[in-house]
């Protein structure tokens, strides 16, 4: 007998699976350096960046309800094929070159749990995302299978958060804006981590993938705030823990499994199964999610089509798992020349996905009544300002 899922959690979705693939290693690293380094006095650069984001998923989510085709599609004809390609490149070179730091941390968490070699679960995990896509109906599988890790992540780090009983009054400060000296960085790369308009970008995909239109709006709409409104409740929960915790007993980190480690001291072997829990779910969630990601925009990029049950698209984020799973098990983790690549590109990709949201959002011969309107252009707009002025201040940082 099929058992039905309750009506909220039949229209969860597009947003969710956004806000598990942005969360992974990478941000929980640069929120638990946050945390660790500065306490509680960046929380308040969370709920901005949310605001940023909310805009740009909420208006890719207009775009994939209104459409006819894809995003990449509109982008092809008004912009030109080589435009497409370039940008499905740039893509796919931002996910690719993080998914070794997806597949190292997934590895990584039950390693820990079980005393057991890494490598051993990355080439477990990627052979079982593999699996995985190649069931019929994949985005169904994808939609489960992130909404089932968010309610772990955010299961454990809850747990987490009770243990580490934050001073509530230092936390209600961190909500007032302030810049730390020594803070620049790391914001900066909370930032780059949180504020994905890649992610955005494919949050038009999703919303098609749904099979939700223009008649579910509203729906689509609601959906695409919660989805990120739950990826700043973890990393502000990950911020919260490293500061009470990392924090106050002065412990240096160099990566997010450190605080799982640190717990154990303090509060007993429950309190690190609790944290490693969460921390395998973000890593699983972005490796199957970044994937996907990369892989169906370099398809659709070429041209080679876009669903997710297309063997092409599947064949690409195959690809994609194999290439970071490669490099995981050869480097042990991200190597720098990688990471270099990745911040460059990001420095490129990042202001110049805004930048087609945008144009194809108030592009009146492809939206016709559903064109953005000029207040749903301000925050958009003001966010591509910041990605433009921290892509100058990463220019001179990098290369100068």
């Amino acid at each position: 007998m099929k058992i039905a899922l309750p009506k909220g959690i039949q229209k969860l979705g597009p947003g969710l699976i956004t806000a598990a693939l942005i969360f992974g290693p990478g941000s929980l690293t640069v929120t638990t350096k946050l945390g660790a380094g500065f306490g509680f006095k960046l929380l308040w650069v969370i709920p901005v960046l949310i605001i940023f984001m909310v805009a740009y998923t909420r208006m890719a989510s207009r775009i994939g309800l209104t459409v006819q085709g894809s995003l990449m599609d509109q982008i092809r004809m008004r912009y030109g094929r080589m435009t497409a390609i370039l940008l499905g490149l740039g893509m796919l070179g931002i996910t690719g070159s993080f998914q070794a730091g997806n597949a190292i941390g997934a590895g990584l968490a039950f390693a820990e749990l079980s005393g057991t070699s890494t490598s051993v679960w990355v080439i477990f995990f990627a052979l079982l995302a593999i699996i995985l896509l190649f069931f019929r109906s994949f985005y169904k599988i994808l939609e489960k299978i992130m909404i089932g890790l968010v309610l772990l992540m955010l299961v454990s780090f809850f747990l987490t958060l009770l243990l580490s009983q934050p001073n509530l009054l230092l936390l209600a400060e961190g909500f007032i804006p302030s810049l730390p000296t020594g803070s620049e960085l790391l914001t900066i790369a909370l930032v780059a981590s949180s504020f994905s308009t890649v992610a955005a970008f494919y949050q038009s995909y999703l919303v098609q993938e749904k099979g939700w239109t223009s008649s579910d709006y509203d729906t689509a709409m609601r959906e695409s705030r919660n989805g990120i409104i739950i990826l700043g409740l973890l990393s502000s929960m990950i911020i919260i823990v490293a500061g009470a915790i990392l924090h106050q007993a002065d412990i240096e980190v160099k990566a997010a499994s450190d605080l799982g480690l640190a717990l154990e001291p303090l509060f007993g072997r429950f309190a690190t199964v609790a944290f490693m829990v969460g921390f395998f779910a973000a890593s699983f969630s972005s490796l199957i999610g970044n994937a996907t990601i990369g892989g169906a925009l370099l398809a659709d990029a070429f041209g080679l089509g876009r669903a997710l049950s297309s063997w092409k698209v599947r064949a690409c984020i195959v690809g994609v798992i194999l290439f970071g799973s490669a490099i995981a098990l050869l480097y042990g983790g991200l190597p720098l020349q990688l990471i270099v690549f990745a911040q460059a590109l990001t420095i490129i990709i990042a202001p110049a996905a805004a930048i087609f949201i945008l144009l194809i959002a108030n592009d009146k011969a492809v939206m016709g009544e559903a064109i953005s309107t000029r207040s749903q252009n301000i925050i958009p707009l003001i966010g591509l300002g910041i990605l433009l002025f921290l892509a100058g201040y990463n220019i001179q940082s990098i290369f100068f």
